[in-house]
């Protein structure tokens, strides 16, 4: 599999693809690229609709002279564990943040995500954020307290008055039940909307049937979490290897 970055010409067969309506995957099977690379290619570069490949290829080489510039050099350059690779580990950062810039978070909601799901404690301070991703503190707050709304993230208290920003093995399921919850409440909406467009109304009746749409994907979405959860949280009886339960 070819390494390094996109080349142009791939980003013209990648606008190519998309021209022609070809998935994400399949442009990357004709490339002999990951997936990942061409969802990040495309969607922080227009997106699929809007991408094309002379002004990504010339936004690529404006963030990677600008990386150059700001990148510690040498011993400064920041250290990773357990003998992973720096470059590896920051294109990763960039394709998790991108994909979920696509899932409709601002930027630096993503960003805040990413970091705190990429750490081994699963948790970072105000200040850790604040130093990892090199942005102000009322950023980290916003965002935070955007991600707390949706589930996906919880606070821990320290000594102190200093908290921690939490992510852990239920994050994406109260999220989903987070989702499922919003998705209940406006097929609620859209009900009570038929009783005030009059029912039998052609208005009514498109509510009505939105409600009982989304009353449907609500219960099927909260009851696969439940399903899922109970699935994966089940921890298998761990074997004695005693005579006696031979």
């Amino acid at each position: 599999m070819p390494g390094g970055r996109l080349t142009q010409q791939e980003r013209q067969q990648i606008a190519t693809g998309l021209g022609d309506g070809l998935a994400y995957a399949e442009i990357a099977r004709r490339l002999d690229r990951p997936t990942s690379t061409v969802t990040r290619e495309v969607m922080r570069n227009g997106g699929p609709t809007a991408y094309r490949s002379d002004l990504a290829h010339r936004a690529t080489e404006r963030r990677a002279h600008r990386r150059r510039q700001s990148t510690p050099r040498g011993p400064e350059s920041p250290r990773q564990e357990h003998g992973r690779d720096p470059e590896a580990v920051r294109e990763f950062e960039e394709t998790f943040t991108t994909i979920l810039m696509g899932q409709g978070l601002p930027k630096m909601i993503a960003r805040v995500l990413t970091c705190l799901t990429l750490t081994d404690a699963g948790s970072l301070s105000a200040a850790e954020l604040v130093q990892r991703l090199q942005v102000s503190p009322a950023s980290v707050s916003k965002a935070v307290a955007f991600l707390e709304t949706q589930g996906l993230v919880r606070r821990e208290q320290e000594a102190g008055r200093r908290e921690r920003y939490v992510v852990d093995d239920d994050v994406w399921y109260q999220s989903i039940l987070a989702a499922a919850r919003s998705t209940s409440e406006l097929g609620e909406a859209a009900r009570e909307g038929v009783g005030v467009l009059q029912p039998g109304t052609p208005a009514a009746e498109r509510l009505e049937s939105i409600a009982r749409f989304l009353d449907f994907v609500s219960e099927a979405v909260a009851r696969a979490a439940e399903q899922a959860r109970e699935v994966l949280h089940t921890q298998s009886p761990a074997p004695t290897g005693g005579p006696e339960d031979a």
